[in-house]
């Protein structure tokens, strides 16, 4: 049976195109220092080609262009959310769980479980216990959220003009079209910015402009804005998408080095989707995980007075000095820098047993304490995404909100 012309289009989108995992590793290790193999997780060992995959394949790309444009966000896992036809994420790899089983008794535990079917992006399926599944999820899942189409209008809706507006500027988006390598190769690079005159205007001098790369740029997206602090507008996506700040040092016309301001590495469907969820107010509920590329729904209850349960999670313990705590608390200092000296390997990276090469630990959580006293002051602060700077040889920990201090 023939493909309809609007599948065939979707498998046509050349958003599909860069779906992939950048190699995070930092250095080789040598064969005498490589660990021992270990035993596999016995569902690993269970993933069988799926023969009937291409009737889900459609789904999984579906779900993929619904995650880069905002339409889906991602969650982190609870195990209510356990339910035959949704997806998840582990490790980076979108799974779909088809059915679960009836409930049978394990014969060693007495424990009652169920056999699920579990369709996996790359094309295997297993039939790990739920238990199992729901264990894995909690370690390091997700839960991705049904599509939600876009409102076009939100902005027409807020930014309703009338003789009595005044119109503050645009918020603009641009993409480089230098060829200097370290930018052209760059995917999903933009410069989100805001400007005071017709965006066209602003951007006819980039070519000698350090703002715009030194180069040519395109406009990729425009908007008008009427009514509301702009500028506050602008440092909120700023600061929305700080983990993903380009950083890059290039030369200008006098010869002297400066650094790319305002560049974000991030799909432009995210980006609008970001602008939209901003102007509704929404926004408050997200962030960016730059590890999926996607939008990522905060916990529904975050009280500070309250004890938060990581149960489930990773929790890094940091001394930090108080006049940085408080730099944190205020909202002023959002990345937390660590020296990655020999003696700390083990508690900021781990050795992989597939191909012996050291990574980042990816932590969820930082407990910081101001000093080693029985009285005091400590904070409990999510981590959004961590990177490393291999120049100066620090791991950096980009923070997100508060849960406890």
């Amino acid at each position: 049976m023939p493909i309809d012309k609007e599948l065939e289009e979707l498998f046509n989108d050349p958003l599909l195109d860069d779906i992939g995992r950048e190699d995070l590793s930092l250095f080789e290790v040598p064969e005498n220092l490589k660990p021992t193999e270990k035993d596999k997780p016995d569902y690993v060992a269970r993933r069988v080609p799926c023969v009937n995959f291409s009737d889900y394949e459609l789904g999984f790309k579906k779900v993929h262009i619904e995650l880069k444009t905002g339409k889906r966000s991602i969650k982190k896992f609870n195990a209510n959310a356990l339910k035959p036809g949704n997806y998840y994420v582990i490790g980076g790899v979108v799974l779909l769980l088809e059915y679960i089983d009836d409930l049978v008794e394990k014969t060693k535990r007495k424990k009652k479980d169920a056999r699920t079917r579990c369709i996996y992006e790359n094309g295997t399926e297993s039939d790990i216990f739920l238990d199992t599944l729901r264990r894995s999820l909690t370690s390091e899942g997700y839960f991705v959220t049904e599509s939600i189409d876009t409102n076009d209008t939100v902005f027409d809706s807020k930014f309703e003009v009338t003789v009595d507006d005044i119109q503050y500027g645009w918020i603009y988006v641009l993409r480089s079209l230098s060829p200097n390598p370290q930018i052209s190769s760059q995917k999903d690079l933009y410069k989100i910015g805001f400007s005071t005159t017709p965006v066209e205007t602003r951007i006819a001098n980039a070519i000698n402009d350090t703002t715009y790369l030194m180069d040519k740029v395109e406009i990729v997206a425009t908007w008008k804005t009427f009514n509301m602090n702009t500028q506050k507008f602008e440092a909120l996506i700023h600061s929305f998408f700080s983990a993903v700040q380009f950083k890059m040092q290039l030369v200008d016309l006098s010869g002297s080095r400066f650094t790319a301001r305002e560049w974000y590495v991030a799909p432009l469907g995210i980006i609008e989707s970001v602008i939209n969820r901003i102007i509704d107010g929404s926004i408050i509920h997200f962030r960016y995980n730059p590890s999926l590329f996607t939008l990522e729904q905060l916990p529904e209850k975050e009280n500070s007075k309250e004890k938060y349960d990581t149960s489930g999670l990773k929790v890094l313990t940091l001394i930090i000095k108080q006049a940085w705590l408080d730099e944190i608390l205020a909202g002023r200092k959002n990345i937390e820098y660590r020296q990655l000296k020999q003696t700390q390997l083990g508690k900021y990276t781990w050795v992989s047993n597939e191909d012996g090469k050291r990574y980042l630990t990816k932590y969820d959580l930082i407990r910081f304490y101001v000093g080693y006293s029985k009285d005091r002051q400590t904070a409990l602060v999510e981590i959004i995404d961590t990177t490393y700077d291999g120049e100066n040889q620090l791991v950096e920990y980009h923070l997100g909100n508060i849960l406890e201090k």
